[in-house]
């Protein structure tokens, strides 16, 4: 059984199918139908919702954290011991919500389709939110869609109720929803059993570890934001799943001397203060990773585990040199990064091992480390070429040369030969030039509707030039770059 709050309704559910979404259990099961689907696959941001987890500070305090998500790709498991709030429960009493009253008097609405996702994207913006930001507003309605109405009085409202900030009646019963999460904390293995799919929810790694084990064809399920697509776009049943989303020990951040270990369940919000602090452009290219209702959902170790040679995080990691740390039952055994891919969609993880965190290097002061990501749009877009480049120059000379490319071959992968021309050498314009003829050796892109072979190729070695220029002359830095 799971158990979960459906505003304030506590529901307990056993028999449903796994593979049942969100946003279909909000509209089949319980008659909410305010939230849309517009896509199915997390680019339109119609599905909207807003899910309420307890947090504890530091200091010890308890609070709500509330994150807004796509309904379409969030399976109804990972809702066990959460808040899930839709559209239907803002108004109150008879009142529209401040977030609702503004899309009004803002003429934010126009068909009204994707007016929902907004509004609850608005919703969670004004909950994490302590004054209006412009770039905030920005990036929390990225992954929403408007075909008609145009998004200049939506971006006024979004300023408006962050301006007007009101209590309302998720703060009035904030003590009460805490005591309510609390008292559903899940203190045992759940599950959702429907008879011919199950879906199982551990809550320690040892525990996922004997599930895995005793089910080795169970497909691990963390954000989902991938994984959902084969049954909402490919309409495939997945028979055994088992969500991880609950194991606190692989949802951790932990800083040490030399490096930080992030758990594979983090989610890619989560990861973005530690990873920003010691990397800016990991920072940036985060904030252009798909949109905020991803980031929410879709976590580190899943970018890594699904093995896309489109990736955005792992030709980074590899650059950095960072490693995995692989379970399987009680074993553990860490691999670095680069080693896990071995072909298209191939890893090197064994029958029932898992990916339980992922070991950053921290940053040296000789370190030169920049990133880059060419896509179509600047937002919510999948790259067509990542690049990574992380040198350490000392005294005038490369001393270590570490290349890494997405898009540009059948897995995330080093340069091996343009490495190989740029170490012991002087980082000058004619080495630039060589390691730039070197990537032909390197790589042999594909042709696809994102980009030819040869935008590809010369793409990569413009933004090795451009890497070049910027660290001869860092005031022009332009940091993680989009070509349209």
């Amino acid at each position: 059984m799971i158990q979960f709050l459906l505003n304030q309704e506590l529901r307990s559910e056993h028999a449903l199918d796994p593979n049942l979404t969100v946003l279909n259990y909000l509209r089949e099961h319980v008659g909410k139908s305010g939230t849309k689907e517009g896509c199915a696959s997390g680019d339109c941001g119609a599905c909207t919702v807003v899910v309420g987890e307890l947090q504890t500070d530091d200091d010890g305090r308890e609070h709500i954290r509330y994150r807004s998500l796509n309904s379409c790709l969030t399976f109804v498991s990972s809702l066990h011991g959460k808040q899930l709030i839709s559209v239907e429960d803002l108004k109150h009493k008879g009142e529209l919500h401040s977030v609702q009253k503004a899309m009004v008097e803002c003429h934010g609405s126009q068909c009204g389709f994707c007016t929902p996702g907004f509004v609850m994207s608005l919703f969670a913006l004004q909950k994490n939110s302590d004054a209006p930001d412009q770039a905030k507003a920005h990036e929390a309605l990225a992954g929403n869609l408007c075909r008609c109405t145009g998004y200049r009085p939506i971006l006024a409202a979004a300023e408006q109720s962050c301006c007007a900030k009101q209590p309302d009646q998720f703060d009035a019963r904030e003590a009460e929803t805490i005591a309510r999460l609390k008292a559903i904390a899940p203190t045992s293995i759940g599950e959702l059993n429907s008879g011919d799919k199950r879906c199982l929810v551990p809550l320690t790694v040892a525990d996922l570890a004997d599930l895995y084990d005793a089910y080795p064809q169970a497909r691990l399920l963390a954000g989902g934001t991938d994984l959902a697509l084969e049954v909402t776009q490919f309409h495939r049943t997945l028979p055994v799943m088992i969500y991880v989303g609950n194991v606190a020990e692989m949802k951790r951040i932990e800083h040490f001397d030399d490096r930080i270990e992030i758990g594979a369940a983090t989610a890619l919000s989560d990861c973005y203060e530690a990873l920003n602090a010691e990397y800016p452009d990991f920072g940036e290219l985060l904030h252009r990773f798909a949109s905020l209702q991803i980031r929410n959902q879709g976590t580190l170790g899943g970018n890594i585990g699904n093995a896309s040679p489109i990736g955005d995080s792992p030709p980074l990691l590899i650059a950095l040199g960072a490693q995995i740390v692989l379970c399987k039952g009680e074993t553990r055994r860490t691999l670095a990064l680069e080693d896990y891919f071995i072909d298209y969609r191939v890893t090197a993880r064994q029958e029932s091992e898992f990916i339980e965190k992922i070991i950053v290097p921290r940053a040296t002061a000789e370190q030169r480390f920049r990133a880059y990501k060419v896509s179509k749009r600047l937002d919510d877009d999948i790259s067509a070429v990542c690049a990574a480049f992380n040198l350490r120059v000392e005294n005038g000379v490369i001393t270590d040369a570490r290349v890494a490319f997405g898009g540009m071959a059948a897995i995330p992968k080093r340069a091996a030969h343009c490495e190989a021309v740029l170490l012991g050498q002087p980082f000058d314009n004619a080495v630039t030039e060589r390691a730039c003829t070197a990537l032909g050796e390197d790589f042999t892109p594909l042709s696809d509707f994102r980009a030819s072979k040869e935008y590809r190729l010369l793409s990569a070695q413009n933004l090795l030039r451009k890497y070049f220029i910027e660290l001869q002359t860092p005031h022009i830095e332009t940091r993680v770059t989009a070509y349209v």
